[in-house]
């Protein structure tokens, strides 16, 4: 139970200071010693109040204009989502997406260096989109997300609310989801329970952290988050 401790409170400081990334540390963490589909649903529910925390704290920076379109193409994602994990090589796509998210973010990050910046493509807009949909779907995690939420907000309160605002969809879904197939037990539903102060603590203290960031640098630690979650993908799904 140690370990569940630690990667809950790891993961949810990192949902605290910048919105997203919880579900790569909390994995990263108990992957080591524990099969995905133990991990996926605890980590769902105790990830589920944190992102209504995370909107009623930012909610008057959320961008909901924006929240309509992203939470279909999450939800439009879990259909090409479970048909490629279900008929195509599951390596194969995850080091696509581990590609694809490392170019973006070292994109953003070199954007971030320009003293101009260029408005934003709408068909580049709707590639990301949709392939966060599928990313969504697929895994469940949220960093082509990120990316796509990131070129939208102006900074990181926006981008904090609005990605957590498609979270609480995206997370309705699978919740039910769950629960219908039979993934989330009596006995996942009380380990949830048993983690949630954890997951309060982290959160509280990855939220008071970001306020004494500076603005440039909250949103490149965003950044940064997003290429390390590229790499390790990468480096995962290497076929040697």
């Amino acid at each position: 139970m140690g370990l569940w401790i630690a990667a809950t409170l790891c993961a949810f400081f990192v949902k605290g200071l910048c919105g997203f990334a919880n579900t790569l540390v909390f994995t990263g963490i108990l992957s080591f010693a524990n099969a995905n589909v133990a991990i996926s649903p605890v980590e769902l529910l105790v990830v589920y109040p944190s992102n209504f925390i995370l909107v009623w704290s930012e909610r008057k920076s959320v961008q909901w204009h924006y929240c309509g379109l992203l939470s279909l193409l999450v939800l439009a994602g879990n259909i090409p989502g479970v048909l490629l994990l279900k008929n195509a090589d599951s390596q194969a796509v995850k080091l696509f997406f581990g590609v694809v998210i490392t170019a973006l973010g070292v994109e953003m990050l070199l954007r971030e260096r320009q003293k101009e910046q260029r408005q934003q493509s709408k068909l580049v807009l709707a590639v990301i989109g949709v392939l966060s949909g599928v990313l969504c779907g697929l895994y469940g995690v949220g960093a082509l997300l990120a990316a796509y939420v990131s070129r939208v907000t102006s900074d990181s309160r926006e981008f904090k609310g609005t990605i957590c605002a498609v979270f609480i969809v995206e997370s309705t879904f699978r919740v039910v989801a769950y629960t219908y197939l039979g993934i989330i037990t009596a006995q996942v539903v009380h380990q949830a329970l048993l983690l949630l102060p954890v997951m309060l603590v982290g959160l509280f203290l990855g939220m008071k952290s970001s306020q004494r960031l500076d603005e440039a640098l909250a949103r490149r630690v965003v950044t940064i988050a997003l290429i390390v979650f590229g790499v390790a993908l990468i480096a995962g799904n290497l076929p040697f």
